[in-house]
């Protein structure tokens, strides 16, 4: 799993112009789903998600969680995450998940996040989505897990 978390003031999703998913404070995250995921990877990235000490203390120092400024997550699956760019000028997408895997494991993630008391909403799995933030900081993470890791 590959997932490229911002840290934003505020993020919403949109699929034919309708808004499907909205946060305020909190992580966006653009989630990808490799072919060889595990549920034991989707709980790893949720516990350290939620665990994350990347906002401001009254020093300045990155030194808060989610929990601790009461943030929320967005989660947008993205399989071009693992679009493979080695070869030619168009992106492979062999090790991405199929699409039945990479909705069931993009689910079970969301599902291990929210067990960690985090707020998340979500985007449309498969829809063409217009995804709108405001990056705060900017401060972008790229969390990774291989599969048995």
């Amino acid at each position: 799993m590959k997932i490229v978390l911002q840290r934003v003031q505020e993020a919403r999703v949109e699929v034919d112009s309708q808004v499907v998913g909205r946060i305020g404070r909190g992580f966006l995250l653009l989630v990808g789903v490799g072919r060889e995921d595990t549920p034991a990877d989707a709980q790893w990235l949720a516990r350290k998600i939620a665990g994350l000490r990347i906002f401001p203390d009254t020093d300045g120092r990155m030194n808060l969680s989610l929990s601790e400024v009461e943030g929320a997550c967005l989660a947008v699956s993205q399989f071009t995450l693992f679009g493979d760019c080695k070869k030619g000028f168009r992106p492979g997408f062999t090790s991405a998940a199929p699409a039945e895997k990479g909705k069931a494991d993009f689910e079970a993630f969301v599902a291990y996040l929210r067990g960690e008391g985090v707020a998340v909403e979500t985007g449309i799995f498969q829809a063409d989505m217009q995804v709108h933030l405001l990056n705060d900081g900017p401060v972008t993470l790229i969390l990774e897990r291989e599969a048995g890791q």
